[in-house]
């Protein structure tokens, strides 16, 4: 079947709600419609309703960083599913590398706050990941399965239709050093796989599979050329409108 690729930038810790409104305003005119292609902003927290606002009506989707696992409550600091959507988010990130190791995120709490974002109906992007040890050991597949069945405990089959997992290598996140594209499949069919033996063949080609890890403008189209590679994660180079556009217009047309 046909999935619809999605190119999504996730800014980290960069852009004022100022810096991200003068991107999004040189951003939209670059792009050329595409409807085999959905392109999404991740911008920090204090940007994202603004941006909701600046991105209603396009074809351009809003999504978050990050999420707490609860829906409201006395927590300090964190924001709910329901925050989140009222902003306008469609996606949220789950599990991404930086939270799992700056903020000792385990298994059980992304599994948590991925149920809280299916409970709040945005769609989580899991990020999974081996480090620069695991890929020496060769335990890449066994680092990433692990982590996508920890995440996934409890999580209904007809809650996976729509779900998004991103196949990020931490070895390859911000140091210019990215995984091959045969690597890259190789992994993500894997993924598919594993989808396929342990829900159906229906979920597995349902459930759409991303690279992150150093995209660029020079090597997004070879990524987005493997067959089981359904889009992309981008760190650095989604922070100028340029080479994001740059990165939207290299992604091979639907068959």
């Amino acid at each position: 079947m046909t999935r619809t690729k999605l190119l999504a930038g996730n800014w980290k810790m960069h852009k004022t709600p100022d810096e991200t409104e003068a991107f999004v305003r040189r951003f939209l005119p670059l792009l050329f419609p595409r409807v085999d292609v959905e392109v999404a902003l991740l911008p920090s927290f204090p940007s994202l309703d603004r941006t909701g606002r600046l991105l209603a009506g396009t074809a351009v989707s809003l999504g978050a960083q990050d999420l707490y696992s609860e829906p409201f409550g006395a927590f300090t600091g964190e924001v709910s599913a329901e925050m989140l959507r009222a902003c306008g988010c469609r996606y949220v990130l789950v599990g991404h590398s930086e939270r799992r190791a700056l903020f000792r995120e385990d298994d059980p709490l992304v599994n948590r706050k991925l149920k809280a974002a299916l409970a709040g109906e945005i769609i989580p992007i899991l990020c999974v990941g081996e480090t620069l040890t695991e890929r020496r050991e060769k335990r890449t597949e066994e680092r990433v399965l692990t982590q996508l069945a920890g995440a996934l405990i409890g999580v209904h089959a007809e809650s996976l239709s729509s779900l998004v997992v991103a196949y990020e290598p931490v070895w390859a996140i911000g140091t210019g050093e990215a995984s091959s594209p045969e690597e890259a499949q190789a992994v993500v069919h894997r993924i598919r796989e594993w989808f396929d033996a342990l829900h159906s063949r229906t979920v597995a080609n349902r459930v759409r599979l991303l690279y992150g890890g150093s995209v660029t403008p020079a090597n997004a189209d070879s990524f987005l050329r493997e067959p089981d590679v359904d889009g992309a994660l981008v760190g650095g180079a989604s922070l100028v409108p340029e080479s994001f556009a740059r990165i939207v217009a290299a992604c091979p047309k639907a068959a």
